[in-house]
Parts: C-alpha cells; structure tokens; sequence
C-alpha cells in the first residue's frame, strides 16, 4: 500500500509501441494455448466415444469371444470424456481470468483502449471461447449418451 492508502502498482508501464506490441503478442499467446487445450479436449472426448463405440460393435459382431470385463471400454471412454470436458472447462476459465486481468485498468493504455470513447483493438473479440462452450456442451452430450447406454 501506498502512503494514501492506494495500492502500489507491481510494475511501471510505459506506454510506447513495444509495450503494445508486446501485450498483442501476449494476448495472441493467450489464444494459442487456450486452441492448443481445445484440441487435447477435443481429442481426448472423441477418443474415449471411439473406444466405447468400438468396443461395443466389437462385442457385436459374431465369433467374437465374449470379454471377461465387457463394462471396462464403457468405464474408460467415460473417463476420457470427462477428462476432455474438464480440460476445457478449465482451460476456459483460466483464459478468462488471464484475459480479464490484461484488460484491466493498468493495461488499458497499451492494449490500445481510448479512454474517451471505450472504443478497443480488433483483438478484443475471438469467437475460441464460444468454440471452447460448444465443445464443452458436445462433450457433456458424448458422456451422457454413453453414460445412458450404461444403465
């Protein structure tokens, strides 16, 4: 704290063209990672509903020998599904709060915010965190089908 009782600010900001370029480049980061968990969730959901549906035609199929464990594919793509659901449900809220925190009021003169008419960068809106609320809604839709299946 401050002598006013103000907070203190961590750091010093300047605002030149390299700070901006360089919390475009962050932000541009941000979006990166958050499309490379999109992919592992997305993966690991289409994985674990692959495994449940192969093994169930598997079963199916005639002079195929019964399993001893015939529940254990549907037990692992159900863990598999859940964890890619996981993933992005936290990978979406951690984007949110690393975004939150770069747009926040000590950033605002770098990420290119006029003050006066609010009126922000292009980069402000990216359609990946509605991408990553459908996945997580395929997702939830994949696990209860197969968890449906089960019962």
């Amino acid at each position: 704290m401050g002598e006013n009782g103000e907070p203190t600010q961590r750091f010093e900001l300047q605002v030149t063209a390299a700070s901006h370029f360089a919390w475009i480049r962050t932000r541009l980061a941000l979006e990166r990672t958050l499309m490379a968990w999109v992919r592992t969730g997305v993966a690991l959901i289409g994985f674990g509903f692959t495994i449940v549906q192969f093994f169930q035609r598997l079963q199916s199929m005639p002079g195929v020998v019964p399993a001893v464990r015939p529940q254990a594919p549907r037990y692992l793509g159900l863990a598999l599904i859940g964890v890619g659901v996981l993933a992005l449900v936290i990978s979406g809220w951690q984007y949110r709060q690393i975004v939150r925190y770069l747009w926040s009021s000590p950033f605002k003169p770098i990420a290119g915010i006029d003050e006066k008419t609010g009126a922000v960068t292009p980069i402000a809106r990216t359609p990946l965190l509605a991408i990553v609320i459908a996945m997580i809604v395929i997702g939830l839709f994949a696990f209860g089908s197969v968890l449906l299946r089960m019962l």
